[in-house]
């Protein structure tokens, strides 16, 4: 009998330490998908993390742009202003040309009747002097 006892504590034995072993095999699965699920942990981190930061960046490029777009709409509302300016003054200079033309028109005119004075006075006194001249 103490064979069979001696056999059936073997057998319990070498039962015990498969269980054993088939409980260390399932608590290292379970510790390899513990360890894999944080790699992926870490790798969602890190991915999130440059998501947010690539995030960042395109808030940065959008604000820049967006500044650039409104300073570049200033500069053409002042062109637009300077080119109205502009307008002002050459329709002002047209109107200045026109009077100026106006005025010399008038100075050519009074210089014209002048001369036509002076020439008629100068025919007047001949005719007068032939007349002297003829009486004498």
């Amino acid at each position: 009998m103490s064979d069979t006892s001696s056999e059936q504590r073997r057998v319990e034995a070498e039962l015990a330490r498969e269980m054993a072993e088939v409980e260390r095999e399932k608590r290292e699965q379970t510790r390899r998908r513990v360890e894999e699920d944080r790699i992926i942990a870490e790798s969602s981190r890190t991915t999130s993390e440059h998501s947010r930061e690539l995030a960042e960046d395109a808030r940065e490029l959008t604000e820049r742009y967006r500044q650039e777009l409104e300073s570049v709409r200033r500069e053409r509302e002042a062109l637009r202003d300077l080119a109205e300016e502009a307008r002002r003054a050459a329709e002002d200079a047209r109107h200045a040309t026109i009077a100026t033309m106006a005025a010399t028109a008038d100075a050519l005119s009074a210089d014209l009747a002048q001369m036509q004075f002076l020439e008629d006075a100068r025919n007047t006194i001949r005719q007068l002097k032939l007349k002297l001249d003829d009486a004498q």
